[in-house]
């Protein structure tokens, strides 16, 4: 059986699969009212999740690149989750890949790790409170979630490392980078407001003025909210995603430490003053888009002038905090041309 499919529907789906064009994507339905030329997008979510299934095509690209999944236990009530290498290899340098909020680390980091594998040994892991991350300690600082991810690298014996944090994981990149030095070799910075601070709130730096809007945005615990979120993530948001397919993401990827998760956001901004924030020593590439909603563009120019000329500052035309999501391509030629060229 061959079905056709809607203009739109095959939109949603190449945004819902991310499977390479000369692939074939075969789906085996069970409802007989499937069975007909054109399908109505509801009924078939009830017969299976979209997000599950994407979830299971990242996976199967990190498997195929040559990624395996670990547990740690740090053994204080910590426990984290990371893609490491089947097999690393001594002739490559080592690379670290850290996600921020919205869906998870395979979503975050899956476009790239293609272009990435065969220059690195490339290490994922889940943040706390992430994935099949957690932690029964009451830390919620960007620093802790640092000391654990360098703590999950020794128990790896990764020595030296440059790193890669997006959004959130910027954040705690930086942190990494100004708590080990000698281990951090490289940083790229990729739209993440490190230089902000608490008072950025109220003067109406952000589209939103509370952190706990903030919260209820990057949480989304409704399809309304899930698109508002999509509408400050991407330069030209998915248009026409059904509430059933919104509540299936949301049911898989926000459902799951919600409390924690909005401690971790209360904390960003907390007490946060420039002057206080460290310099680091290592070369840095700052790379933002110029229409990022999230955190604006003025972020950017701010951490550059703050780190001076150990940084480099890319900005990336018509495109929006997920400018890796919608130019992957383009922000790999940077950190080519950072990591690899250099």
């Amino acid at each position: 059986m061959v079905l056709k499919f809607t203009q739109k529907n095959k939109q949603l789906l190449q945004w819902l699969f991310p499977i390479p064009k000369h692939h074939v994507l075969l789906v085996a339905y069970t409802r007989p009212e499937l069975h007909s030329i054109h399908f109505n997008l509801g009924i078939l979510m009830s017969c299976f999740s979209f997000t599950a299934t994407r979830d299971w095509c990242y996976r199967s690209i990190f498997t195929k690149s040559g990624l395996r999944s670990t547990i740690t236990d740090l053994g204080d009530g910590t426990v984290i989750h990371c893609w490491v290498p089947k097999t690393r290899k001594e002739s490559k340098p080592n690379l670290l890949l850290i996600h921020g909020f919205g869906a998870n680390a395979l979503w975050q980091w899956g476009d790239l790790i293609p272009y990435l594998v065969p220059y690195f040994n490339v290490y994922v892991p889940d943040l706390l409170f992430f994935g099949d991350s957690y932690t029964t300690r009451p830390e919620r600082t960007e620093s802790f979630q640092a000391q654990c991810v360098m703590r999950v690298m020794e128990a790896k014996s990764v020595k030296k490392m440059s790193l890669i944090g997006l959004s959130y994981g910027g954040f705690v990149g930086y942190s990494m980078a100004a708590q080990f030095k000698e281990a951090i070799e490289r940083v790229v910075i990729c739209g993440a407001g490190v230089c902000l601070e608490e008072k950025d709130l109220e003067k109406g730096l952000f589209k939103v003025s509370h952190i706990e809007d903030a919260a209820s945005i990057l949480l989304p615990q409704t399809p309304e909210k899930l698109r508002e979120l999509l509408s400050y993530t991407f330069y030209k948001p998915p248009r026409g995603l059904p509430s059933c397919l919104l509540n299936d993401f949301i049911q898989v990827m926000c459902t799951e430490f919600v409390e924690e998760r909005k401690d971790l956001i209360r904390a960003i901004p907390k007490d946060r003053k420039l002057s206080e924030l460290p310099t680091i020593p290592q070369p840095t590439l700052i790379i933002w888009g110029d229409q990022d909603k999230v955190f604006p563009v003025e972020l950017a120019h701010r951490l550059k002038r703050h780190l001076g000329e150990e940084a480099q500052l890319v900005i990336i035309s018509n495109a929006g905090h997920t400018f890796i999501i919608e130019k992957p391509k383009e922000t790999f030629k940077y950190l080519k041309s950072f990591l690899i060229d250099n």
